[in-house]
């Protein structure tokens, strides 16, 4: 598993203030693990340079190709993607070699005056360009007895804050765990619970990605970023994006899913990750939910499983995601895929 060169290692990543912030933190962790130094690629992607919504431009892989041509080019050693943004089909010649410990999978609102989502006037202003949390808000406030306009944006995470912050809208939503890896999550004025809003599937995790072993470049290094795996992680993720599969949805789809693992503890696995407690997880809950942009109609259905002895027992998470998907499109998901927020 020692790599003998002392070369340092060159992490692929997109040139965004948070894709820098969570790549220098897998950077550090390389660093530690490997006794080498690693140096950050900055690479432009598509979905970097492109002004379109993302429900116009496909939403999937329009972050990730260019980092991927990178590694299968040699430029680069491995890649630091938001998972969510990974599209659900992976290259025969890449790996995931690693899903470290998921940040907070939730999304956060950040709104004036301090506001909860709830103390939003009627006709509020929401800042979003996912298809997904423009159907959910939709459907909350309908339940409130109000109406929200949700308002499609694009641009980091500063210029999205900036919106709220210049009076040009009442609000925005974005990812929990892209605020807290860039030290702004005490901005946040509410952390929206999954029970009335399902964030994104592999929300908040991050995915390390190499070339494969058996690749003609392929080297020990993804037994050694294995090492930063959390199978508990890879467990919850793998179930919620195998729903979206099964789906046939991609990221610009109104999809969300939320996978637990009950109790959250981290269990030994072969890929290697946290050698914590092995405390029994007897059981995954998985959540789903398919809506119309608008909140109309939402299909929200959730299912739970029995835990194997081994996490890494991929076969059945991917059942589990599946299945969810199946029993949704039996109750209408099939209809709403197709819809587009533009």
């Amino acid at each position: 598993m020692t790599d003998i060169t002392t070369r340092a290692l060159r992490l692929g990543t997109r040139r965004s203030k948070l894709a820098m912030a969570q790549s220098g933190h897998v950077a550090e962790a390389v660093r530690e693990l490997t006794g080498r130094p690693v140096e950050l690629v900055e690479i432009t992607t598509y979905g970097d340079t492109s002004r379109e919504h993302l429900a116009q431009i496909g939403g999937t892989g329009v972050f990730v190709s260019a980092l991927r041509d990178a590694l299968l080019a040699g430029d680069i050693d491995f890649a630091v993607h938001s998972l969510k943004d990974l599209p659900t089909a992976q290259p025969e010649n890449l790996t995931l070699a690693a899903i470290p410990v998921r940040e907070d999978p939730r999304d956060a609102l950040i709104a004036r005056d301090g506001l909860t989502f709830e103390q939003l006037p009627d006709g509020a202003r929401i800042g979003t360009g996912s298809p997904r949390r423009m159907a959910q808000l939709n459907a909350w406030a309908r339940t409130l007895g109000r109406r929200v306009e949700a308002v499609p944006i694009r641009g980091n995470i500063d210029t999205r804050i900036g919106f709220v912050e210049k009076g040009e809208l009442d609000a925005v939503v974005l990812a929990a765990a892209g605020l807290t890896r860039i030290g702004r999550i005490d901005e946040a004025t509410q952390l929206l619970s999954p029970d009335v809003v399902l964030p994104a599937p592999g929300q908040g995790a991050l995915a390390i990605e190499c070339l494969a072993v058996h690749h003609v470049h392929g080297t020990a290094l993804v037994a050694q970023l294995a090492e930063l795996d959390d199978p508990v992680t890879r467990a919850a993720v793998t179930a919620e994006r195998s729903l979206l599969a099964a789906l046939e949805a991609g990221c610009s789809a109104p999809v969300g899913a939320l996978a637990d693992l009950s109790p959250s503890s981290r269990l030994r696995s072969s890929r290697g990750g946290p050698k914590a407690d092995e405390q029994a997880v007897t059981e995954m809950h998985l959540r789903g939910v398919v809506g119309t942009t608008d909140g109309s109609v939402l299909v929200q259905l959730s299912t739970t499983g029995h835990v194997p002895a081994s996490l890494d027992d991929d076969a059945t998470w991917l059942n589990l995601g599946r299945e969810l998907a199946a029993e949704m499109l039996a109750k209408g998901a099939a209809g709403l895929m197709g819809e587009r927020a533009f």
